[in-house]
């Protein structure tokens, strides 16, 4: 029996509304079961870009993931969009009131424990998207390549009835490049926080999810609902959490004493000694 979950904040990001990749019905569901007094939108959740360049692209999926969105924002959640760079067009209406969606090009966020969270998608921030727009359009041709790979190696991983795993994802932390590049976005996000005085940065924009301590300031990036399928939420303490649903789905086709390495690797828990030799835990560590 599934259970609504309630929390005082909800962020994602990345969704890419309007393109095949995008893992909107997984998004339903986790909407489904996931609510939050406040959730902000943090930029790319609809993909003009693709759009613009493919054609005109919305499944019934799609259009279930803003009605989600808007029977949450009838019941009283306060929705705030940063606009990405693939939903760039946004940005000239910030200010605006969509509905009950309002759009802000930033915002801060306080959590229940007091701390400072500024919220930016994060590609102003990134030296390609800012110097050679046409460099960014033509990873974007390449990024929707790999998404093409991921497509078909799940649909094969469907067959067989094996869960959702991202190759691209895979991909990422294996190649230096894209961990060095993931790095150095990091510390330039908490280097801006620390620049307008918060405690910590929430962004998106680079499908790579992460809630760690840069110098001091707390980084935290969503991840996306292409590769990864993640959410960041804080707890009504004000405790951040990531929520990798990819990972939530697939430990309910493990065993009750088995749990997720990986989406597609069920193991079993060992069982925990009786004793532990002094210096276990430090070794472990």
């Amino acid at each position: 029996m599934q259970s609504d979950k309630k929390y005082r904040t909800m962020f994602l990001s990345d969704v890419h509304l309007g393109t095949p990749d995008s893992q909107a019905a997984m998004l339903v569901d986790f909407l489904r079961e996931h609510h939050a007094d406040t959730i902000y939108l943090v930029g790319d959740i609809i993909d003009c870009w693709r759009m613009k360049r493919k054609g005109f692209y919305w499944p019934q999926s799609h259009n279930d993931v803003v009605q989600k969105l808007l029977r949450q924002a009838r019941k009283g959640t306060r929705i705030i969009y940063i606009p990405g760079n693939h939903d760039e067009i946004l940005r000239q209406y910030q200010g605006v009131h969509f509905g009950d969606i309002e759009v802000c090009e930033r915002a801060v966020h306080e959590t229940a424990d007091g701390k400072r969270l500024l919220i930016v998608h994060g590609d102003e921030f990134d030296m390609v998207v800012m110097n050679h727009r046409w460099l960014a359009h033509l990873g974007d041709i390449a990024y929707g390549l790999a998404m093409w790979t991921n497509k078909w190696h799940n649909r094969v991983r469907t067959i067989l009835r094996l869960p959702y795993w991202s190759f691209s994802r895979w991909a990422k932390s294996k190649v230096k490049h894209a961990v060095n590049f993931i790095s150095d976005f990091e510390a330039v996000l908490a280097d801006e926080a620390r620049k307008e005085g918060a405690d910590g940065v929430v962004c998106g924009h680079i499908h790579h999810a992460a809630n760690e301590m840069r110098a001091g300031i707390r980084y935290i990036n969503t991840g996306d609902w292409v590769e990864s399928c993640t959410a960041v939420v804080e707890h009504m303490d004000g405790q951040l959490e990531i929520i990798d649903w990819s990972i939530k789905i697939a430990q309910r086709n493990c065993e009750p004493d088995q749990r997720v390495r990986e989406p597609d690797q069920c193991i079993r828990e060992p069982e925990m000694p009786l004793t532990n030799p002094i210096g276990t835990r430090d070794k472990a560590a």
